[in-house]
């Protein structure tokens, strides 16, 4: 747990005051203090000044002036790349003859704050999914935004899978040192994370070689992002330790996953993990990486479980309830699941894409299977943005037979990893239908193929309506598609022109899932 290393009460008794910022007397009742195991956040008219506690964690020290200028220092200049417009400058509180006075030139410093413009913080992701506010649309350009900030983000060449197990072996020992946490659970945790450590540690390896370890943000949950018209902002990257940051980016993509998948909001999740994957520009390389992505999610949990019980170090609440949610999450993630295959077919304007999304969080390990869409990979095959339509060349019957070819590859690496997958494209002929059976039997893993069917007329108007969405088929294709013989089908038929839910649920029998709670 953290200690504290200088009693820092007068400064933030200052800056509790409206003269800190030079607002009138009548100002005091708007100043909003916000705490965490790490710093006081100050709100202050239209501004924020952040003081980082002086403390010191294993895996975080703030214990010294210089230490926490460093940090400051270096929490503008990580952040900014991704909220320019946040983030302003680091500012002295000195000491002088008339009292503590924030900036300036006079006086003795005795502590430093971060100085950024104030943003709504009623909008965080967080207090937007505990008021149930969070929509998939949000999760959507979630994915937008970190796989942008993974893009520019600097490589890395740090021995990373090395100091992975350290920090395994300091969030277990400092869970163990809890007196939160059954020591008999930690002991088993133990066991399991070096188990599927050793597995997965020549992976960790091969992915910091192809350039999959970058300067990420670092401590990437729900409230550490806020949406600003309508677009996630990322914010508060971990500035403590470069070294900290400095990981795979799937490691620091699973922090936001597992934040998701804790609150309940597992659609959301699974949207914002296959979104990312359709955006990544090596996706193979990402489909092999997912082999370590329950070990990602459990160390994130973990951390989560020892950071929450430290809280009740800070304030006069009790946070062990919560903690042990975390904890049982660690051992959730860790559980081994089947791999399965699962193909959606049918004809353009069926919702084979929409009741894919549907069902994904349903299926194997956490964040759910992996979306292989056609019309995804078809785009990806000419380098064009999901929602440009592509020209007629694009739909010949040798561009669509690499389509295919190209799924059955994608699918094959992320089941190789342990990852379930739905492979949504349309699948008429019968040798594209035998591909799905022929490399599930391969793998020795099961495969249940879903055959969605509906009236023209509607297909028809579906596809008509449809907008902002990476399907280029209209009205003429779907009169074309359906005038070709479909051979033999041994799929699960599902009548499509009825609604969602009630597809989902005929979906989910199929499947031997459980019916929708």
């Amino acid at each position: 747990m953290g200690t504290q290393q200088t009693d820092q009460g007068e400064i933030f008794a200052f800056l509790a005051q409206p003269s800190a910022y030079g607002l009138p007397d009548s100002a005091k009742n708007s100043i909003k203090r916000i705490d965490t195991h790490g710093a006081v956040v100050f709100l202050a008219g239209p501004d924020a000044y952040k003081v980082k506690r002086a403390i010191y964690y294993p895996f975080m020290d703030f214990s010294t002036l210089e230490k926490r200028r460093a940090a400051s220092e270096n929490e503008i200049r990580v952040n900014r790349p991704n909220a320019p417009d946040i983030y302003l400058e680091v500012l002295p509180i000195r000491r002088t003859p008339l009292g503590l006075r924030l900036g300036g030139e006079d006086g003795d410093i005795i502590e430093w704050a971060v100085h950024s413009r104030r943003f709504d913080d009623d909008e965080t992701l967080d207090k937007l999914a505990l008021r149930g506010e969070l929509d998939l649309a949000t999760a959507a350009r979630l994915a937008e935004a970190i796989s942008a900030a993974h893009a520019r983000s600097p490589r890395h060449d740090q021995r990373t899978a090395e100091r992975f197990r350290g920090w395994m072996s300091d969030t277990l020992d400092g869970l163990a040192a809890s007196a939160t946490f059954p020591a008999a659970g930690v002991a088993d945790l133990r066991t399991r994370f070096l188990a599927a450590y050793s597995a997965v540690a020549p992976l960790l390896e091969r992915r910091e070689a192809q350039g999959n370890v970058r300067r990420c943000h670092g401590d990437l949950h729900l409230r550490n992002i806020v949406l600003e018209a309508g677009t996630p902002v990322l914010f508060d990257a971990i500035e403590f330790d470069d070294g900290l940051a400095t990981i795979d980016i799937l490691y620091d993509l699973a922090f936001v996953l597992m934040d998701f998948w804790q609150r309940g909001l597992r659609d959301h999740a699974n949207l914002l993990f296959n979104r990312y994957l359709w955006r990544a520009p090596e996706v193979e390389q990402e489909l092999e990486g997912l082999a370590a992505l329950p070990l990602f999610l459990a160390l994130r949990a973990a951390i989560r479980a020892l950071v929450t019980a430290a809280l009740s170090n800070l304030d006069a609440g009790d946070h062990s309830a919560e903690a042990r949610q975390f904890f049982g999450a660690t051992e959730d993630f860790l559980r081994p699941q089947e791999a399965r295959l699962v193909a959606v077919g049918g004809f353009s304007g069926t919702g084979k894409s929409t009741l894919a999304a549907a069902l994904a969080s349903e299926l194997g390990h956490a964040p759910g299977a992996v979306h292989l869409r056609s019309d995804i990979e078809r785009k990806r095959l000419f380098g064009a943005d999901e929602f440009v339509p592509l020209p007629p060349e694009g739909y010949r019957p040798e561009v669509t037979a690499r389509v295919y070819a190209r799924l059955l590859a994608l699918a094959e690496i992320a089941l190789r990893a342990g990852h379930s997958v739905i492979v949504d494209a349309v699948h008429a002929k019968p040798e594209e239908r035998d591909a799905l059976t022929a490399l599930a039997a391969r793998l020795g893993l099961s495969f249940t193929g879903l055959w969605l069917e509906a009236p023209v007329e509607t297909l028809v108007a579906r596809v008509e309506a449809r907008q902002h969405d990476a399907s280029d088929a209209r009205a003429p294709v779907v009169r074309e598609q359906v005038t070709r013989p479909l051979g033999a089908l041994n799929w699960a038929r599902l009548d499509a022109s009825q609604p969602l839910p009630e597809l989902a649920e005929a979906a989910r029998a199929a499947l031997r899932l459980p019916a929708a709670g």
